[in-house]
């Protein structure tokens, strides 16, 4: 993770509670073989193995909550009364969380009486007293009042993960430790909770009165909201500052075998297995776990280049006897609706792969079929639903053949979806699969076509270059799928979430994409003109507000307007020291001046105009008349959909 340097001294604290309940919510109902709930023990298995690939450091715990009362229950009877229980399938799996979590080789931290963010306050400010920087893994806001130069909030189920240190807090939150806001524009104004209650009765109307009738509650608020950081934990963290009993230990292999074989994980089991005889290996050949091993002899690989009828119903002939066929395109478009078809690739056995060139245009390319006859040839077995194929990104390879004319059927599989469901956390591009499962670093796209501005469309690749490529591709998304399906197989719950979820869903997802969205392009336009006329009204209002003219697009131009002629308070600086003139800063200054207003109004009516009226027009398919979204499948951890050109 980028944003956070490694470093042996860090702490971290990962809060347990909060990744607990996510990993429930992430996953569908999984059932071990004798039916117990098992789904967020998978999900906190993923969450905190990638967490220590993440974050290399020396020291962590991991911090549940502890059943029972707390002092804020003492504090305060009515504490969480509104809070929903636990559900039922949850709680059973807290026991196990908490072994295999343990097996994993975190230390694990339960403080009777104390809570969790409670527990993690207490550590993290101890820590940075000590000279040592913290991380804290979580999904609650609430954590973020801990953050110092020292301490550092990171949420790894955001995509990118989010970080936030001082400054990200102040951007995110408006003021340091404050929400709504109302709530910040007080705390700005009066400096502390204690200056708001102070000066409750000099603040006007509704919102007035509903402060003043907060104000015996306010202190107590704020004493159940604070995170305590100075609880006795001893007895828990026996040798702290040094806190040697925080020191991650290896896994317990021979006990997470134990513990995957008792849940039914196959698929873990199966992987410890592997990395278990893999050291085997390595041990008995003398060489040391931290040198690399050397290479298996590289598979002889035939790869044919396809330019003649003949040579094309043989491979046809082939792929009809082949159990299941690998099939790959290469276009001239990232955009499947849009895209033509360069070349088709086919693998139907490891090292043996044929390439189809059909508008290699490059001068002394060699003569290519047709691609009516080579569509006439493939149509039949492509459409043919009993004809087994493998793909990757099986939604964009079926796109661009109905765009052809071709309504691909009978793919049965999908290397990215395999790679999703098994592990949704890491990259799930053929590169990296190929890397990850085979040991073998395939061309890649830049090899062949170079990068930047040098960078040639496919067309321009030589045929010869162009076969070793694509029918790479296809070898590889075979041999891919060879190594992930067994695992899928073994284990029914993910097999039913490949099958019956992640391929039906893909099926269903080409569809709409292919349908599109029916938008009234005139209307749109007469909105943008409408939208036009508004913001030019908008900064001439602002011009004759600001008493000079300026462009109400620039943001240093705005703050030379605001802070240096009008004099208007800054709220915030940027990182380079500039009065920031962000949106939440606008905001607070539109409560008590009119131009902030003016120049907010702007920037949502450009937004609007530049993002939906100019933008969707411009983004019809000509041959269609609609827009077509790609919804993105295999990108977020929690299995939600994103959808980009246009989102």
């Amino acid at each position: 993770m980028s944003e956070i340097e490694s470093d042996p001294s860090t702490l971290l604290l990962v809060d347990g509670s909060s990744y607990l309940y996510r990993a429930y919510h992430a996953l569908p109902d999984l059932r071990a073989p004798d039916g117990f709930p098992v789904g967020a023990i998978h999900g906190m298995v993923g969450m905190m193995k990638k967490l220590r690939e993440d974050i290399p450091c020396e020291h962590a715990a991991c911090v549940f909550d502890a059943p029972g009362r707390t002092f804020r229950d003492d504090w305060y009877g009515e504490y969480k009364a509104t809070r929903k229980s636990m559900p039922d399938d949850l709680a059973l799996q807290i026991a196990p969380i908490h072994e295999v979590v343990k097996l994993l080789g975190w230390p694990v931290l339960e403080v009777p009486g104390v809570e969790a963010d409670d527990v993690i306050g207490t550590l993290a400010c101890a820590a940075a007293k000590g000279g040592h920087k913290v991380v804290v893994s979580t999904g609650d806001k609430d954590l973020a009042q801990l953050v110092t130069p020292r301490i550092t909030l990171v949420n790894t189920m955001n995509k990118p993960p989010e970080v936030l240190d001082v400054a990200g807090v102040i951007a995110k939150f408006g003021v340091d430790k404050v929400g709504p806001k109302t709530a910040a524009k007080w705390i700005a104004e009066h400096g502390s909770l204690d200056g708001v209650i102070a000066n409750a009765a000099g603040v006007k109307g509704a919102v007035g009165d509903n402060l003043r009738r907060a104000l015996e509650w306010l202190p107590q608020g704020r004493r159940l909201v604070t995170v305590v950081t100075d609880c006795d934990l001893s007895g828990h963290v026996m040798d702290w500052p040094e806190f040697q009993s925080l020191a991650l230990r290896d896994v317990d292999r021979e006990g997470l075998l134990a513990f995957y074989e008792r849940y039914g994980f196959k698929a873990l089991k199966r992987e410890l297995e592997n990395e278990r005889r893999a050291d085997a290996a390595i041990a008995s050949a003398g060489v040391s776990a931290r040198e690399p091993v050397p290479p298996a002899p590289p598979l002889e690989r035939r790869y044919d280049t396809i330019v003649t009828v003949e040579a094309l119903d043989a491979w046809i002939a082939k792929a009809q006897a082949a159990a299941i066929t690998a099939v790959d395109t290469e276009t001239d478009s990232l955009d499947p609706m849009a895209a033509r078809i360069i070349g088709i690739s086919f693998a139907v056995a490891p090292g043996e792969a044929a390439y189809i060139p059909l508008a290699h245009t490059y001068a002394g390319a060699p003569d290519q079929l047709p691609f009516d006859t080579v569509r006439a040839r493939l149509k039949p077995w492509l459409e043919n639903e009993s004809a087994a194929k493998v793909g990757q990104n099986i939604k964009y390879d079926t796109q661009v053949f109905a765009s052809a004319g071709i309504e691909a059927r009978g793919y049965l599989h999908d290397t990215m979806l395999q790679s999703y469901v098994l592990e949704a956390h890491k990259p799930h591009g053929l590169d990296s699969l190929a890397l990850r499962h085979l040991g073998r670093q395939g061309l890649s796209y830049e090899d062949v076509c170079g990068k930047g501005v040098n960078q040639i469309p496919f067309t321009q690749v030589e045929v010869g270059r162009a076969t070793e490529y694509s029918g790479e591709d296809s070898e590889l998304t075979l041999l891919v799928h060879q190594a992930l399906w067994p695992k899928l197989e073994a284990e029914p719950d993910l097999r039913h979430v490949y099958r019956d979820i992640e391929m039906a869903v893909s099926r269903v997802l080409q569809r709409i994409e292919r349908n599109g969205v029916l938008i009234d392009a005139a209307v749109l336009n007469a909105q943008s003109r409408e939208l036009g006329e508004r913001m030019m009204a908008l900064e001439r209002e602002a011009h004759e507000l600001a008493g000079q003219p300026f462009n109400i697009g620039s943001p240093k131009q705005i703050g030379d307007v605001l802070f240096t002629k009008l004099a208007m308070p800054v709220l915030r600086r940027t990182a380079s020291g500039a009065p920031s003139t962000d949106e939440d800063v606008l905001e607070k200054l539109a409560e008590d001046y009119p131009l902030p207003a003016k120049i907010l109004e702007h920037r949502s009516l450009a937004k609007l105009k530049g993002t939906y009226t100019d933008k969707l027009p411009l983004m019809v398919n000509p041959a269609t008349g609609r827009v077509h979204t790609n919804y993105a499948q295999a990108v977020a951890v929690t299995g939600r959909l994103s959808s980009n050109e246009p989102n």
